[in-house]
């Protein structure tokens, strides 16, 4: 949850003739004997050529120079990058060693001056980083008998393309996105081509919902509580290989990749922000690097001022005939505070330890207005139609704490790595709600009859252990091994009491069919093996996955128990490329998957906290598992046009689907419609994907995804009439321009056509009241819709160190979620609208060193901050 920003160019380096380089080189290495043990006390020199103005020519210099330590290592840092150096290693018995040392910079295609005039310090420092390891050089143990090893040039690219396609996985780099500065990982979802989130904030990846990865590690952290501003790029993966956790199911996964603090010295940015609701945002992070030890401290506030409206007409007939037509207003206020410390300490050259510990408080108090008319039609007789006024205010609060360890050891053999990574959090919740039902007559300002109250009182605990350790073994160039073990747990226990006032006097009794106390433990286990390599233009990637998972429940109010253990699973993966002439590769692959049914589908409590929504999990449900295949085509066009088109096929046995059930409510004596879970009998999709990349000129490119898909869900083996097979198509547009002034505009738009409700999915309000969700994702549709996002941003201050942005959300208010659903019991229209024409205001200012070193010492394998705060929403 680190909030970073850097600059693209170097410190002290400003546009124009005669702008120093600067010393950000790096060389280390371990000099040792035949038998691979180190020389202590041994000369190591860095001699620079330098012209003599007296003999006109040119000679070596004494730049640096040091002794080997006791393990035979020795370090050089801040090293000029241009020009040639020349490494010398003496010591007595021993045959002198030397070796040139070189920093080759290519500049891209157009040359520096191009670079200059793109006007665009973000993207520039982006492509650096992506290669700037090459400043960090190991040299591994060098043998002063043997011969040497020539320092590997380093090709160092200006700029990097908005997509790029890797064997496994789509990369979009968002960081140039201005919509969602200020905003979270949820606003930038709303950019990246493939993906679709709902105004809930649900993601869908090819109409259903991928598994959310934070720097390779799963999470279970929501897309608000992800700072836009810490985000680097979001790797979407449509068939995720052997290397990744096999749970998900056949959606794929979004890996967001954050930005890393990478830099010597002191450093850091600081961010402020305010949108046209009065909602703040700050954030910052500072970074101090001295020696051996880095020290870093970061911090994120964030206000929540969202406002929806929306509206729900149904009708059923599990009782007496009725309809009800529901105005919904919904305000939510509240903050969440983020803030992290860490340690690195770098034993040696290669061997890196870091701690950091994380703190985490939220508090939301979301309050919500419902105006519903209620008509019966009885057989027989007169239909009669009543008036409500439901009240709802809510209060939220957590606290976590979180402690991550990491470990990192290069080995001698450039790319040789082994990570141990540890994670840990606690966390703490309660939670209240008050509900006030008035009923009138026959509407707004009629006699009032009667009031209903209600009450929610919880609390619960959160505890989340991850283990995972990875090793990844080079043979050369294209060819690699990576294994890896994982181990996480999570236990869950939860406390939750609904009392009742019917007379409306204060006087409040608890319903213990309605209340539930619960634990809850999961644990699963994984071990990995992939290997790639490549036969000239031909690539491949074979890996096995091998998983197994069991969970245990107990409700402690009734002392029932539940629970089930899954053996291990194999999940194989094959992905085949092949690169063909001009710039053209064709990509193949095939991946099985799991998806396990998840603590609120299984935990067997009827939630009846809202009538409108009444929830059941099912302790019986088992995995889905899905096989997918993909074909993919790409090329690179002049000025790095790319054009992506893929088609896709996937099936999933065993689908868990939302299905309805009807039961007696406790609370109102009437029978009612449960929304619950099943196993479908399978569900298949099938779809062509096109995306594209186009810089028409300078200052202006686009990014352009369309999607078009054909999805059907057998409902056979449940007795229901299953969903038709739907034709659907997704498009989104995302178009920058570069204008005077160092002016940016950034414009985004989508389109969704009609399509069937997504499965797995949280449509609507699974728990909190007030909402009336569709019940079902294995009958309904979403109606078409479109919205248009803007932003215009101006870099100012010296090395544009400052920025300032303005940006404005679905501009034509035309973002309505609108759902059909019906079944046997029911038929639905929802509709909802949140925060249209949402305007933000954010100011950046950015300020430090660049250090290239970290980028190999320090454990950039390990997950962040996500594991913090794992389970949090429990």
């Amino acid at each position: 949850m680190m909030v970073i920003t850097s600059r693209a160019q170097f410190p002290g380096a400003g546009p124009g003739k005669g702008q120093s380089v600067p010393n950000i080189g790096h060389v280390y290495g371990k000099v040792v004997d035949s038998a691979g043990k180190p020389i202590v006390d041994a000369t190591v020199l860095l001699l620079q050529s330098k012209y003599d103005s007296v003999s006109k020519k040119r000679k070596d210099i004494l730049y640096k120079g040091v002794s080997t330590k006791t393990s035979g290592e020795f370090s050089f840092e801040e090293l000029p990058i241009l020009g040639s150096l020349k490494l010398k290693i003496s010591a007595t018995g021993y045959k002198n060693f030397e070796q040139a040392v070189v920093f080759q910079m290519r500049m891209p295609a157009g040359g520096a001056a191009a670079q200059r005039q793109s006007g665009d310090p973000a993207q520039a420092m982006s492509a650096m980083s992506n290669v700037m390891n090459g400043f960090d050089r190991d040299l591994g143990n060098i043998k002063l008998i043997t011969d040497v090893k020539q320092l590997v040039a380093v090709t160092v690219t200006a700029s990097r393309p908005t997509l790029r396609m890797d064997i496994d996985k789509k990369v979009y780099n968002v960081e140039k996105d201005m919509v969602n500065a200020g905003g979270t990982a949820l606003d930038v979802m709303k950019n990246v081509p493939s993906v679709n989130v709902d105004i809930d904030g649900n993601v869908t990846l090819r109409n259903s919902t991928p598994q959310l990865y934070i720097d390779g590690r799963p999470t279970t952290l929501t897309l608000d509580q992800i700072p836009a501003d810490a985000i680097e790029s979001v790797e979407v993966i449509t068939n995720p290989s052997a290397k990744y956790d096999a749970s998900g199911g056949g959606a794929g996964i979004l890996n967001i990749v954050l930005k890393k603090n990478r830099k010597t010295g002191y450093n850091g940015n600081l961010r402020t922000g305010v949108d046209s609701h009065g909602g703040i945002n700050a954030g910052g992070n500072f970074n101090l690097r001295q020696n051996k030890f880095n020290f870093t401290g970061a911090g994120f506030f964030n206000q929540n001022r969202s406002v929806i409206n929306g509206t729900n007409n149904q009708f059923n007939n599990l009782n007496i005939p009725a309809s009800i037509d529901e105005s919904i207003y919904n305000k939510n206020h509240g903050a969440f505070v983020f803030g992290s410390i860490g340690l690195d300490y770098f034993i040696t050259n290669r061997t890196t330890l870091s701690l950091t510990g994380i703190k985490v408080h939220g508090m939301f108090t979301p309050s919500e207005t419902d105006n519903i008319y209620t008509t019966l039609y009885p057989p027989d007789t007169t239909s009669s139609t009543a008036y409500s006024q439901r009240a709802t205010n809510s209060h939220r609060e957590f606290n976590a704490n979180g402690l991550q360890f990491g470990f990192k050891h290069l080995f001698p053999r450039e790319g040789e790595t082994l990570t141990m990574d540890l994670n840990f959090f606690s966390g703490i919740n309660n939670n209240s709600s008050y509900y006030a039902t008035n009923y009138y007559e026959d509407g707004p300002g009629s006699a009032w009859t009667g009031l209903r109250q209600q009450k929610v009182n919880g609390d619960g605990s959160n505890r989340f252990l991850t283990l995972q350790t990875d090793y990844v073994r080079p043979f050369n160039a294209k060819t690699k091994l990576e294994a890896g073990l994982r181990m996480n747990s999570q236990h869950l226990l939860n406390n939750q009491y609904n009392y009742l006032d019917t007379l409306g006097n204060n006087n409040y009794f608890l319903v213990p069919s309605a209340s539930t106390n619960y634990v809850n433990t999961n644990y699963v286990y994984a071990a990995y093996v992939s290997f790639t390599s490549a036969i000239k233009n031909f690539g491949y990637q074979a890996g096995l996955r091998g998983e197994s998972s069991s969970y245990t429940g107990e409700l402690t109010n009734v002392k029932e128990t539940y629970g089930n253990h899954y053996p291990i699973s194999l999940f194989p993966s094959l992905f085949l490329s092949q690169k063909l002439n001009n710039k053209q590769e064709i990509q193949l692959s095939y991946t099985r998957r799991i998806n396990r049914p998840n603590f609120f589908q299984l935990i067997p409590y009827t939630d009846y906290t809202d009538t409108l929504n009444i929830t059941r999990g099912n302790p019986n449900l088992v995995p889905e598992f899905t096989n997918s295949l993909e074909l993919s085509y790409s090329k690179t066009l002049k000025g790095n046009n790319t054009i992506l088109a893929s088609v896709y096929y996937k099936q999933t046995n065993n689908l868990i689907t939302r299905f309805q059930d009807s039961a007696v409510n406790p609370i109102t004596g009437k029978t009612d419609i449960i929304n619950t879970y099943e196993n479908a009998s399978y569900a298949k999709t099938v779809g062509a994907e096109l995306t594209s990349v186009v810089n028409f000129t300078k200052w202006w490119d686009i990014t352009a995804n369309v999607n078009l898909y054909n999805s059907t869900i057998n409902t056979s083996n449940l007795g229901e009439t299953s969903q038709g097979a739907l034709w659907s198509w997704f498009a989104k547009l995302n178009s920058n321009f570069k204008l005077p002034a160092k002016l940016k505009l950034q414009i985004t738009g989508i389109y969704q056509s009609k399509s069937n409700l997504p499965v797995n999915t949280n449509t609507g309000q699974m728990g909190p009241p007030g909402g009336g969700a569709p019940q079902s994702a294995a009958q309904g549709y979403i109606a078409a819709f479109w919205a248009v996002d803007a932003a215009l941003s101006r870099s100012f201050l010296k090395n544009d160190a400052a920025t300032l942005s303005v940006s404005m959300g679905d501009i034509f208010r035309s973002r309505w979620s609108k759902q059909h659903s019906q079944s046997a019991f029911f038929m639905q229209d929802y509709d909802r609208l949140r925060d249209p024409q949402l305007v933000r205001v954010n100011f950046t200012w950015r300020f430090g060193k660049m250090d290239v070193s970290l980028f190999k010492r320090k454990n950039l394998n390990s997950s962040g901050s996500q594991d913090a705060m794992q389970g949090m929403q429990q």
